[in-house]
């Protein structure tokens, strides 16, 4: 009977990737989804952009996500599983889960508070010329031109974009990012996830101009996750943090 051995934390070096590998498996699958998003964007106008944008995300970026950490569990511990991002992972306690990821999520709208103003400040020189050049569909923002598709269209665009951005997306992406990724660089320790956090945030490459908002607001949960061996704090701030854009956007939509 084979008896599998405890992972340690000698285990898990041996088990790390280059930094190069890791950037290839976060930014291939973004790079598509990004291509394909813009180059069937300015093919058809039939679907909105933010409906294709998480269609695609559904095809593309989220399978390839799930499919990476699956082999991984294939090759490291013999079955298709989950298991490479949930190395060292600690049974969450429910109430302390979701009291540290509600704190965390307190702090991040502090700090949009403060961040995003500046951000916005430093960023409008180069996103004003882009928005200016780029086809008014790309914008999400655009509201007015949202509104002018059929109803059973702009509905299911707010149901994708729950469906997708509040939970799948979260759920696959903090897997995929503080657990699977971050466990293959543990050799930087403590700074493993400061440098998770900060490729986390420039694979986004369809909202490059958050970054600095981002890597603030998902440093500290990325953190607590990392020392409490505990992705499930990820998890519940980042379903948060997406919770209150997403219903922001529906209620500006539905707002007229």
């Amino acid at each position: 009977m084979h008896v599998e051995k405890p992972i340690t934390i000698d285990s898990m070096k041996s088990r790390d990737l280059s930094l190069s590998k890791v950037m290839i498996l976060i930014f291939v699958p973004a790079t598509v989804l990004t291509a394909a998003y813009w180059a069937i964007g300015h093919l058809q106008k039939i679907i909105p952009s933010l409906l294709l944008f998480f269609l695609l995300a559904a095809i593309i970026l989220f399978p390839a996500e799930l499919a990476i950490i699956l082999f991984a569990g294939k090759k490291e511990f013999g079955r298709y599983s989950l298991k490479s991002a949930l190395v060292n992972q600690k049974k969450p306690k429910a109430a302390r889960t979701l009291l540290i990821g509600v704190m965390l999520f307190g702090l991040a709208g502090i700090l949009s508070i403060v961040v995003k103003p500046l951000e916005s400040l430093l960023t409008s020189p180069i996103s004003g010329k882009l928005g200016a050049v780029l086809p008014a569909y790309f914008d999400w923002t655009n509201f007015e031109l949202l509104r002018q598709y059929p109803k059973n269209m702009v509905l299911w665009t707010c149901i994708g974009y729950g469906v997708f951005n509040v939970f799948v997306g979260p759920v696959v992406e903090e897997l995929f990012f503080r657990g699977y990724l971050t466990s293959k660089i543990s050799r930087f320790g403590r700074r493993a996830p400061i440098i998770m956090t900060v490729l986390f945030s420039l694979y986004h490459l369809w909202l490059p101009f958050q970054n600095l908002f981002r890597i603030s607001a998902f440093l500290p949960a990325a953190y607590m996750a990392w020392k409490e061996n505990n992705i499930s704090i990820a998890i519940v701030f980042h379903c948060l943090c997406n919770l209150v854009s997403t219903v922001s956007f529906i209620l500006v939509l539905y707002s007229v």
